[in-house]
């Protein structure tokens, strides 16, 4: 849609809150959003410059705009919410979260039975959960049968016909593990109260369950029914086992939703804790896809109104990493500093670290645990995708970097049949290019590693990769150009932050499924250029290589020059001070030291 086709409707955009929906060319819902001005929100999208590709090919793929108005900015949003769940536009966050998670049910009929689902029906049963970990949930069915006497057979257990005597009571009713409904040895009330104490401990509420077994463990041993007072003594020891496993942080805490949040590139990590009465109950952690320029407080709200649905919370604190703007003023907003709040939140980012090193590392199996012929499968793939003239048995990264605006360095990894070959991996200093020039360094090493392999009749690659946009990738094609070797290989750019591969000369960038072999295979090759190009810095860090630039100068040693390098970061930086602000970090001698020194380069 143009701008002058917005603005023949733009006057019948209401100015009230409300969510928008953009349909494409086939009529399908693109994009979906929320506004407390549709009219204003709308029109941004087609009077503003745009700051990513991917708003500007939204803006060109809509079709019709549609909106619905509500009373409040809070019913935009969970209206917004809802939608984006079922019908999962193109253009919106993408939750990637396809997992069933199960439910302990409470069934709807006469003395309910409990048992584990992962079917929800609308038939009147109540659900609790979902519930993340199997094994816990088994572990909480096992806990209720064995202590807290309910039925377990299927019997049509109707007033009628418990009162015409039609069943007998089982073995269960013998071992203690049921009360006899069935044969009307157990009220409806009574059962009732059973129900209760599941209730509280599957919301972890320990607190009535533990005051009741105590409750009935002294009315048995205050009339001389030692054994039966002896099995409540025996549950009530249980029962605090199973609490002594939860993450209890401080009952005085209440309830509480717990949120942490990472980002990296157009993948954001959201772990959640629910936490009840002080004890961490349910933790589950979440990938989500960001399709436009969404903010990390957009990304974040739109995660915290899917988890707090899926999950059913009623918390009315919520403990997150940074300001948010959630809408309903019944929420308290708490962005922790210190105390036992903070130590959730340093709880759920552990949990947000792990998830996102266990993810590369399944990334990672995923290739490597491939056996040969799979890995070739791989390659082709790999081949196919980018047009390949050759398959691309050998594939070569680069990657520049530099330490806080100083020293920059490169790094080259090899693949060879879809695998690291480590001995042919290779370190680069800079030696050409004055100051930081990304591009300068990239034509350099690149240039530096092909005349060599030329020079050494060594085996060319297939694919180079250059990890950087348009402008890394055509520094690297003027040194392919300048040996004569354009045509012999396939180079392509990587950008940084959007996972676009584009080719030499082109205006649109490649965009290949996020999860498929192809991509895999690239971030893992990736991943191992920035894995190598660090340790590089690290070990020239290690050396003092930053600190010798400035003891070389007469008269500085060593504690003075990490004292500057430790405040402002970098030589280049140390350059551009004034006397004076020299002189407030390590006096007036020093200063003039240094300052005649970079003064007496310059004029070199």
């Amino acid at each position: 849609m143009t701008r002058q086709e917005f603005d023949h409707i733009v006057t019948a955009i209401p100015t009230n809150p409300g969510i928008y929906k953009y349909y494409g060319e086939a009529g399908e819902i693109i994009y979906i959003g929320k506004a407390k001005n549709l009219r204003k929100r709308v029109s941004s999208y087609f009077s503003k410059t745009f700051t990513g590709y991917k708003t500007y090919e939204l803006v060109n793929n809509i079709r019709k705009i549609e909106f619905t108005i509500v009373n409040t900015e809070q019913d935009a949003f969970l209206l917004e919410n809802s939608l984006i769940k079922e019908f999962q536009p193109k253009y919106n966050i993408n939750l990637k979260d396809d997992k069933s998670y199960p439910f302990i049910i409470i069934k709807n009929e006469p003395f309910p039975r409990v048992f584990l689902t992962r079917k929800k029906i609308n038939d009147g049963s109540e659900y609790l959960g979902p519930f993340t970990s199997v094994a816990k949930v088994r572990e909480l069915i096992e806990f209720i049968r064995r202590y807290i006497p309910l039925r377990t057979c299927k019997l049509n257990l109707t007033e009628t016909n418990i009162k015409k005597g039609k069943f007998k009571v089982c073995l269960e009713y013998h071992l203690g593990n049921c009360k006899g409904p069935c044969a009307g040895l157990q009220n409806m009330e009574e059962y009732n109260d059973s129900l209760l104490q599941v209730r509280n401990l599957l919301k972890g509420n320990l607190s009535p369950v533990i005051k009741e077994f105590k409750s009935q463990m002294q009315q048995y041993a205050a009339n001389l029914e030692f054994e039966k007072a002896a099995v409540y003594k025996n549950k009530l020891e249980h029962l605090e086992q199973y609490e002594a496993k939860s993450t209890v942080v401080n009952p005085r805490l209440g309830d509480l939703d717990v949120f942490s949040f990472a980002r990296e590139n157009d993948t954001a990590y959201v772990n959640y804790l629910m936490v009840n009465n002080g004890a961490v109950i349910q933790t589950h952690t979440i990938i989500l896809e960001n399709k436009l320029e969404e903010s990390d407080e957009e990304v974040l709200l739109f995660a915290i109104a899917q988890l707090r649905d899926d999950f059913k919370s009623t918390a009315a604190e919520l403990i997150v990493p940074f300001n948010i703007n959630y809408p309903g003023e019944e929420l308290v907003i708490t962005v922790p500093k210190a105390g036992d709040k903070k130590k959730l939140l340093e709880l759920s980012e552990k949990n947000t670290s792990y998830f996102k090193q266990e993810q590369k590392r399944k990334e990672i199996l995923h290739i490597t645990t491939k056996s040969d012929g799979e890995k070739k499968n791989v390659l082709y793939q790999l081949q196919e995708d980018l047009q390949l003239q050759e398959l691309p048995v050998h594939i070569e990264c680069f990657d520049n970097s530099n330490f806080q605006g100083s020293y920059p360095v490169s790094a080259m990894v090899c693949f060879k049949n879809g695998v690291p070959s480590k001995k042919d991996y290779r370190h680069f200093n800079i030696k050409t290019v004055e100051g930081i020039n990304d591009f300068a360094s990239m034509k350099e090493v690149v240039h530096r590693r092909y005349s060599r392999l030329l020079r050494e009749q060594s085996g060319l690659p297939q694919l180079i990769i250059i990890d950087g946009g348009k402008g890394q990738l055509s520094a690297a094609m003027e040194s392919i150009t300048d040996l004569g070797l354009q045509g012999s290989m396939t180079v392509v750019g990587l950008a940084k932050n959007e996972e676009e591969i584009f080719f030499p000369g082109d205006t649109e960038s490649l965009r290949l499924p996020i999860n498929g072999d192809t991509m895999r295979l690239i971030r893992y090759i990736r991943d191992e250029v920035h894995r190598f190009g660090i340790t590089f810095h690290r070990q020239k860090r290690s050396k003092g290589t930053l600190s010798n630039q400035l003891e070389q100068i007469k008269g500085i040693g060593k504690a003075t020059a990490d004292l500057l390098l430790k405040e402002f970061k970098s030589v280049a930086k140390i350059k551009a001070l004034s006397v004076e602000e020299l002189t407030e970090k390590i006096g007036p001698s020093k200063a003039a030291v240094i300052k005649n020194h970079f003064t007496e380069d310059k004029r070199d």
